[in-house]
């Protein structure tokens, strides 16, 4: 089972968990599927990463196995069973 680890923003929709864990396997398993299954386990979690348009929003980061998903497939970036991803906010500001 993928594991996702979700940003202290999150988890307040995933009942305050910090990783949970996705019943996904399969040739279909991607990002996307990762994504959706969660939303529909912790309604609120999937808007916040994901737009209107099905795309991942600017200011959120997703990452497989430390491997950003913007530098792979995106959302249809394969996941295996035994794979890590986390989902983490952009930070920018300062000087």
């Amino acid at each position: 089972m993928p594991t996702v680890h979700l940003p202290a923003a999150l988890r307040a929709y995933a009942d305050g968990r910090r990783r949970v864990a996705i019943a996904l396997a399969g040739p279909d398993a991607t990002v996307a599927a990762v994504l959706d299954q969660l939303g529909r386990a912790h309604p609120g979690v999937r808007q916040r990463v994901v737009d209107e348009r099905g795309e991942l929003r600017r200011h959120v980061n997703v990452f497989v196995n430390g491997t950003s998903v913007r530098d792979l497939a995106g959302l249809a970036t394969p996941v295996a069973e035994a794979d890590e991803v986390w989902i983490i906010p952009s930070i920018s500001g300062g000087s």
